[in-house]
Order: structure tokens, then C-alpha cells, then sequence
């Protein structure tokens, strides 16, 4: 293959080499994309149904909800009728696709955290002031930042990751496309390019991360000096959730995006894109609803 516009399809990674291999595969993707189907469409229906959950925390983990959706259903399907028919092939359109939503809401999901964070903050460290700095439009434009960074970043990458000529090959060692298996089919000094954006990417993603590390500083220090017992255990309870879907999602996409060469393995590699981009849509509804008395009410319901 010359350059890219001889490519009419990627192949991805076989994920087993056996039929009963294959067929396991799909059943163990089908289970968690159905769990992720029904723990976020019931919190969706829940916030949507139930006045007492239209303020501004629940109007967030609403449009969480709906990003979690939509990264897991960008690459589980898709993975999962690979194996069910025996085939790796994707297609180059398919796979441009694919990349796009996948980075959208990805990157609109971390800067949603961002903003819930300092939801958080505001509601514990600022109680008096929270009705005026989260009004209604407040929220929606917070969102709406959220969503726009999403789809610019994504925009850009797409763009710029198949703009590259490609002439190494169409196998990536991946269940979906991502830009590093991208990059590594290219011939092209030009990559560099998407490598500087990649790192741009990333300063920005710790910038976010060094605020939401400031933002629980200052809101365990409010707690801790809250004297009621009751009143402690509600705002952890209302921060916690929010702290271990944080954790989960940057610890798995920041060592995924900055890890060494030395640490490179194929196996590995697939471990760490299951955990960033299949695991936390499943289980961000169970983190949110066990320890959320309203939304467990409203889930009854």
C-alpha cells in the first residue's frame, strides 16, 4: 500500500484465535454492554422523571450518563460482531468514525468531571452562593463547554490523524481504532504533528487533573471542619462517587496516552483500553447510585 487512498479498510485485533474463543469474547462484551445499557439508561429515566433530581448535580451525571453510552457503544458493537462473525475488518470510513466519537466523548466526558468537581466545591465550600453560581443557564453552558471541547478536539485528531499518508500495513493491535495504532501504520515525518497535539492533549488533561486535585483539597478541608457527624458523612457521600469515577478514568487514559516504550506489550496495551473505554460505562452508574439515597428512591420508583 502507497499512501492511504489505497485503503479501503482496517483490521483490528482478533481478540481469540479459537471459535469458542471468539464466541467468549462476545458474550463477556455483550454482559457489560448491557449492564452499561441499563445502569445508565435507568439513571437517565430516573433524573429525567423525578423533579426532585432537576438541580444542577444531577443535571451533570445526567450528561455523563449519555457519554458513557456513547463511548461504550462507539467500540463494543463493533468489537463484539468482529467476533460473532468471524472477520477483523473495519472500514476506512468506519474507522474515521469510530476515532471521531471515540475522542469526542472521551474528552467531553473528562471535561464534564472537571465541571463536576467544581459543582462539588461550590455546593460545600460556597453553600451560600450555589443557587446563584449554578443557575440553570450556568449549567447548560458548562455542558454545552463540555460537549463543544469534545467534539473540537475531535474534529482536529480525526482530521489530522488521516490526513497523514499511511503505507505500513492496515493492522492495528487494537480492538478499535485508536490513534497511536494510527500513527504507527504512517510513513511520513508529518506525524509529528499529531504527536505535538497529542502532548498538547495531555498538558491540558493535567491542567484539568491539577484542578480537580485543588478543588478536593479545599472541599475535604470543609468537610473535615464540619462539626455534625451527619452533615460529614452526606458531603463525602456526595464527593466520593464523583473522586472514584475520576480516579478510575484518568489513571487507565493517562497511562495509556504517556506510558513509556520500554513498558510497551500488545497485552497490556488491550487490558488498558478495556479499562478506559468498556469498564467505566458499566460501572459509573453502580459508583453513582450505591451510596445516593435520592437516586435509589428514584430508581424505585
Amino acid at each position: 500500500m502507497s499512501n492511504s487512498s489505497s485503503l479501503n479498510e482496517f483490521l483490528l485485533l482478533a481478540l481469540g484465535d479459537t471459535r469458542e474463543l471468539q464466541l467468549l469474547h462476545f458474550s463477556l462484551f455483550l454482559g457489560i454492554y448491557l449492564a452499561a445499557l441499563l445502569g445508565n439508561g435507568l439513571i437517565i429515566t430516573a433524573i429525567a422523571c423525578d423533579h426532585r433530581l432537576h438541580t444542577p448535580m444531577y443535571f451533570f451525571l445526567l450528561n455523563l450518563a449519555f457519554l458513557d453510552l456513547g463511548t461504550i457503544s462507539t467500540t463494543v458493537p463493533k468489537s463484539m460482531a468482529n467476533s460473532l462473525w468471524d472477520t477483523r475488518a473495519i472500514s476506512y470510513l468506519g474507522c474515521a468514525a469510530q476515532l471521531f466519537f471515540i475522542i469526542l466523548f472521551m474528552l467531553a466526558e473528562y471535561s464534564l468531571l472537571t465541571v463536576m468537581a467544581y459543582d462539588r466545591f461550590v455546593a460545600i465550600c460556597k453553600p451560600l452562593h450555589y443557587g446563584t453560581i449554578m443557575g440553570n443557564r450556568a449549567c447548560v453552558r458548562m455542558a454545552a463547554v463540555a460537549w463543544a471541547s469534545g467534539f473540537l478536539y475531535a474534529v482536529v485528531h480525526t482530521g489530522n490523524t488521516f490526513s497523514l499518508p499511511l503505507c505500513k500495513g492496515n493492522v492495528l493491535d487494537q480492538f478499535f481504532c485508536e490513534i497511536l495504532q494510527i500513527l504507527k501504520l504512517s510513513c511520513s515525518d508529518s506525524d509529528l504533528g499529531e504527536v505535538r497535539l497529542i502532548a498538547l492533549s495531555a498538558c491540558l488533561m493535567l491542567g484539568c487533573f491539577v484542578f480537580i486535585v485543588l478543588s478536593y483539597v479545599q472541599i475535604f478541608s470543609a468537610v473535615l471542619r464540619i462539626p455534625s457527624e451527619q452533615g460529614r458523612h452526606k458531603a463525602f457521600s456526595m464527593c466520593l462517587p464523583h473522586l472514584a469515577v475520576v480516579s478510575l478514568f484518568l489513571s487507565t487514559i493517562m497511562y495509556a496516552s504517556m506510558k513509556p516504550p520500554s513498558l510497551f506489550s500488545p497485552a497490556v496495551d488491550l487490558v488498558v483500553a478495556v479499562l478506559y473505554t468498556v469498564v467505566p460505562p458499566a460501572v459509573n452508574p453502580l459508583i453513582y447510585s450505591m451510596r445516593n439515597k435520592e437516586l435509589k428512591d428514584a430508581l424505585r420508583k
